[in-house]
């Protein structure tokens, strides 16, 4: 494929450079520099990334041409010093998309990120959204922000199933009562290894709640409160993901189930 002047294999093909590749021709187009067939080329590659897509700044997502961004900018500064201005605006809005892929995003977000996609509910992939973006830079951020997402998907799961949540429950609780919904909750089960591994679930779920409420920005710590690391928001995010997408698929197949069954 070509625009303009430009071939698709003049793009990186490494999104983590594509990416930075984007980032310069737009800064480019702000002074009415940089290549418009550059710039719908690699936002295509981008695009067509999922969990890229997620992260990539709104006025990129929206901005299908090169005219289009330069509309989106010039709102953001005018006048005499607008240059570095919107610069440094480009700059900052593609930090969470760098981050994320310098860190090597993985398949697995990828998976997550389309699995969470399919389930009706903006909210859910909001959250998600927020976790992946926050993981390096924002890293306390992003422990909250997992946690939410998955307090999100129980309580969406609990009404879809006909049945309300109290305002008073925290996270563990709103798993518990999920649980009992979709049928996950260890005392359901009779064969040993199910309850062990559902039992572990749970125990996966009260801990990201309590991390949420001892390191993350979501409450106040005081004094002894410590700061996660990256590394210790990648870990809640990534096991996060992972219960959010097992919740909603075993979700889909018992509405599937019970489809089948009143035909």
């Amino acid at each position: 494929m070509t625009y303009g002047n430009y071939a698709e294999r003049e793009i990186p093909d490494d999104l983590f450079e594509c990416a930075l590749f984007l980032r310069n021709n737009i800064i480019g187009l702000t002074t009415q520099g940089g290549a418009e067939a550059a710039y719908k080329l690699a936002r295509q590659r981008l695009m067509e990334d999922p969990a890229s897509k997620r992260l990539l700044p709104s006025f990129v997502r929206y901005s299908n041409d090169a005219d289009s961004v330069r509309s989106a900018l010039s709102s953001v500064a005018s006048g005499s010093g607008s240059w570095a201005i919107r610069r440094g605006h480009v700059n900052e809005a593609f930090i969470p998309l760098l981050s994320f892929l310098e860190s090597g995003g993985s398949a697995a977000d990828a998976t997550i990120t389309d699995g969470l996609d399919v389930y009706d509910a903006p909210a859910v992939q909001a959250f998600w959204a927020k976790a992946l973006e926050r993981r390096t830079a924002d890293p306390d951020g992003a422990v909250t922000a997992a946690s939410t997402l998955l307090e999100e998907v129980c309580k969406h799961i609990i009404e879809d199933s006909g049945a309300d949540w109290e305002a008073k429950w925290n996270v563990p609780k709103l798993y518990s009562e999920a649980a009992k919904v979709l049928k996950l909750a260890p005392s359901q089960h009779q064969e040993e290894v199910f309850k062990t591994i559902l039992g572990n679930c749970q125990s996966v779920v009260q801990s990201i709640g309590s991390l949420r409420n001892k390191g993350g920005d979501a409450h106040a710590g005081g004094r002894s409160r410590v700061p996660f690391k990256p590394r210790h928001a990648a870990l809640t995010v990534n096991l996060a993901g992972a219960m959010a997408l097992f919740l909603i698929e075993t979700w889909q197949a018992r509405v599937e189930e019970q489809r089948i069954s009143d035909q």
